[in-house]
């Protein structure tokens, strides 16, 4: 391992540990993701426990939530602290417009996000993050989660390609997610321009901001060169799990991902079997290099 990969752990795992008070946070890796305990999202949270939760999302930027037994209400309500709620696309024929339904239907072929993405890339303005809440699993095993740290990510690169990237920008398009498939009725699809690394807004950290799903080339390059980086640029999240936690999913787990500085993927290795869940995105910003 290079010395600046190695310094850009050391400074990860020697932060100093929180003096968390209102809730228990445990990592799941040094380098992101924790299960909070503590917290029954069925009530309204005090303001102090809501501050030490959005302390440990911008810490951790997964945050996994167990045992929690809510209803669509309660969902909305918790992620309504973190800004303004995200309609789905399409909008639902009824109920609430902004919870996606998330359904694995028996003997299913694939399923949504079955690759590493961030959530929605190709919009203006991309969500902050999403709140997915798991009522049923897998008979058995199966499902898992995978989420990679896109801080990290970037600061393993070379000195060299950290300053290349830089000063370049990459085109996302919505239309790319589907593939072959038909875009369904009524789905919005977007296409806009990022630079390739972004600063956090909150934090103004760096982190790179590719995904294979929504990402369609880099402009200030040619055809052949673009596709060439960008696939250097999965592999080396894709290729490294070090980036990486896993999140086993049980019924009643809610986890809250930044979709702003995290990609995540689906793995579906339960078919034939089904899996059901509900998701609620909160509305970001513009993305700033």
């Amino acid at each position: 391992m290079e010395q600046y990969e190695l310094d850009a752990i050391e400074r990860l795992v020697t932060r100093p540990a929180r003096d968390y008070r209102t809730i228990e946070v445990a990592p799941l890796t040094q380098v992101i993701g924790a299960e909070v305990s503590g917290v029954d999202l069925s009530k309204e949270l005090p303001d102090d426990q809501l501050a030490e939760i959005k302390t440990a999302f911008l810490d951790h930027h997964v945050l996994v939530l167990r045992d929690q037994d809510i209803s669509r209400e309660d969902h909305s309500r918790f992620a309504s602290h973190f800004g303004t709620l995200r309609p789905v696309n399409p909008p639902p024929p009824e109920g609430d417009p902004h919870i996606l339904e998330i359904v694995t239907t028996p003997g299913a072929e694939d399923v949504a996000g079955n690759a590493w993405h961030a959530d929605g890339t190709a919009d203006a303005e991309p969500s902050l993050g999403s709140m997915l809440h798991i009522l049923r699993t897998p008979e058995g095993t199966g499902g898992d989660t995978l989420f990679a740290n896109m801080h990290l990510a970037y600061d393993l690169l070379s000195p060299t390609m950290r300053a290349l990237l830089d000063g370049l920008t990459s085109i996302h398009d919505g239309r790319l997610a589907f593939g072959d498939r038909p875009i369904p009725k009524g789905h919005i699809t977007a296409r806009n321009e990022h630079p390739v690394v972004v600063r956090h807004p909150e934090t103004d950290r760096k982190l790179l901001y590719v995904n294979p799903i929504y990402t369609q080339r880099i402009p200030q390059l040619s055809a052949q060169e673009s596709r060439a980086l960008l696939e250097m640029l999965y592999q080396s999240v894709s290729g490294r799990p070090l980036l990486q936690c896993r999140v086993r999913w049980e019924p009643n787990t809610l986890v809250f991902w930044d979709n702003r500085c995290v990609q995540h993927h689906v793995s579906y290795d339960y078919y034939p079997l089904a899996r059901y869940g509900r998701r609620i995105a909160i509305n970001g910003g513009p993305l700033k290099g």
